[in-house]
């Protein structure tokens, strides 16, 4: 008989699943967002103000990276909202994921756990103001707490290096101070202590036996005697100039004293008289060394004009403005001087007493004109007196006060 079976012969077997099979994490979903915007922790980090390892905690649901349960709820939200994901959902997710119970902000859980030295602490003083080390309390310093290492280094190298100054310095006295005998190649000879009451030729004969020669005591006095002592010996003379007799020493000795004075100026005479003979002939003919006196010039202002005298080498002689009549007589020099003028028509120039001129004709200004004599008289022609009335009184004056001159015409 066939019995029913009420169950099927083979047992159904575990089928591989698809992709939606899996059941995904959170932090499965956030990192994959994430890869998916390309952002790295510390890109989430600096566009959220979030650490990265908060936010590494919320993918791992790891509670212990958080210091104040607090702000977990808000960290994970905008990180939730950064990805484009369900804010309300994700934060569900953690907290199934991490056992998270998330406390109002006033809950005593919601500001973290605290340290047990803390909690101790608190409960040995109960008042705040009876806890000795509470921060409000003033605090004395250490003996040392103004002491800087880099201070302590400076003054062990600033005693270092007083030690060695002191050390070369004490080596170096010892080494002064020290006092070396150099040993020499002859031995020092020994000089028998001669007695000064025997003889001389005893004296002489212990010398010659004993091989040794003493110095003397002209030599001993002039190697120990200073050297400023070491002058020469003056010695006086036998007596004054003043007593010298001419009459016994000298070419004149034996002569009478007129006999010396005759002989003496006639020989004096005779010196003479040879000195003149020696220069009557060998005198020269006089020659004349000064040469006969360069041509006077004068300058000469019928009105008044203005004048500028200079040297060949720009420097200023003579400037004025020369009233009618007044005259300038020009310096000789090696190179003539150049006259500047304005009023050029009342300016003239006098040549050893010869009028010549005028500078230029008019008000004209004049410049570079050089005033000496062959130039002057090679440029400008005789005045003729009869053109300018002015310049005829002014040369009429000049001749009167000329002596023996003839009045000009």
């Amino acid at each position: 008989m066939i019995g029913r079976r009420t169950s099927p012969s083979t047992q159904e077997t575990d089928k591989p699943k698809g992709f939606d099979g899996f059941e995904l994490r959170l932090g499965d979903v956030m990192r994959g967002e994430r890869a998916t915007l390309s952002k790295s922790l510390l890109d989430v980090q600096r566009e959220l103000k979030i650490k990265a390892s908060y936010i590494a905690a919320i993918e791992n649901a790891d509670l212990a990276a958080f210091e104040t349960p607090g702000f977990i709820s808000g960290y994970v939200r905008s990180y939730a909202r950064y990805l484009g994901l369900e804010p309300d959902w994700a934060f569900a997710r953690f907290c199934a994921e991490s056992n998270f119970v998330p406390a109002h902000g006033l809950a005593p859980g919601a500001s973290g756990p605290k340290p047990v030295a803390a909690q101790k602490r608190a409960a040995e003083y109960g008042d705040p103001l009876a806890n000795p080390n509470a921060l409000f309390v003033p605090r004395g310093k250490a003996m040392f707490s103004h002491v800087e290492p880099g201070a302590v280094g400076s003054v062990l190298v600033l005693l270092a290096l007083v030690v060695a100054i002191g050390y070369g310095g004490w080596s170096v006295l010892q080494e002064v101070q020290k006092v070396r005998l150099s040993p020499v190649d002859q031995a020092p000879g020994v000089v028998a202590e001669l007695d000064p009451l025997d003889n001389l030729s005893q004296g002489n004969a212990m010398t010659a036996e004993a091989d040794v020669s003493l110095p003397q005591t002209d030599a001993l006095d002039r190697l120990y005697r200073p050297e400023a002592l070491d002058v020469p010996v003056l010695v006086a003379r036998d007596g004054p100039i003043a007593s010298i007799d001419p009459q016994t020493v000298g070419a004149l000795a034996g002569l009478s004293p007129a006999a010396s004075i005759a002989g003496s100026l006639a020989g004096v005479n005779a010196g003479i008289e040879a000195a003149v003979a020696e220069a009557n002939t060998d005198a020269e003919p006089a020659v004349r060394t000064v040469a006969e006196g360069a041509p006077a010039v004068e300058v000469v202002a019928v009105r008044p004009s203005w004048v500028r005298v200079s040297a060949a080498d720009g420097s200023v002689l003579f400037e004025k403005i020369l009233d009618a009549g007044e005259r300038y007589a020009v310096p000789a020099m090696e190179q003539p001087p150049v006259l500047r003028a304005g009023n050029s028509g009342s300016v003239y120039f006098a040549v050893n007493g010869q009028t010549y001129g005028p500078a230029a004709p008019g008000a004209q200004v004049v410049k570079n004109l050089k005033l000496s004599p062959e130039d002057l008289t090679g440029s400008y022609a005789v005045a003729d007196l009869t053109q300018d009335p002015d310049l005829a009184k002014i040369v009429a004056v000049a001749q009167a006060q000329i002596p023996g001159a003839e009045p000009a015409e």
